[in-house]
């Protein structure tokens, strides 16, 4: 019992020394499809430990999911609105959600 105990209590105080996490889903307009955007974005996100993805939309857009640290995700967040060489960024719009952080970060 008293092994258990010591066993929950290291497994909290681990959890509390983890950096905070969440997920933002962000959706940018603009000239973002044919322009790499979806491989510059898995390229920018995976160094800073972000995972999620990104996938072109039916309009036009594209949608990124991304979950990590809030400071990584700001960074990420500057990056999508100048987004790669090619792109033309007019818009960016983004929500925290509850979303289950994936594994990796993908291109779909």
């Amino acid at each position: 019992m008293k092994m258990e105990r010591e066993s929950r209590t290291a497994f909290r105080e681990a959890e509390e020394t983890l950096p905070p996490r969440e997920c933002r889903l962000f959706r940018i307009e603009g000239r973002v499809q044919g322009v790499w955007f979806r491989e510059s974005t898995r390229r920018e996100a995976v160094p800073l430990g972000i995972t999620g993805y990104a996938k072109n939309m039916a309009d036009g857009s594209v949608e990124v999911l991304a979950c990590g640290e809030p400071g990584a995700l700001d960074q990420l967040g500057k990056w999508l609105e100048q987004g790669p060489p090619m792109a033309m960024v007019e818009k960016v719009d983004w929500i925290v959600t509850a979303t289950e952080p994936p594994d990796s970060f993908v291109t779909l």
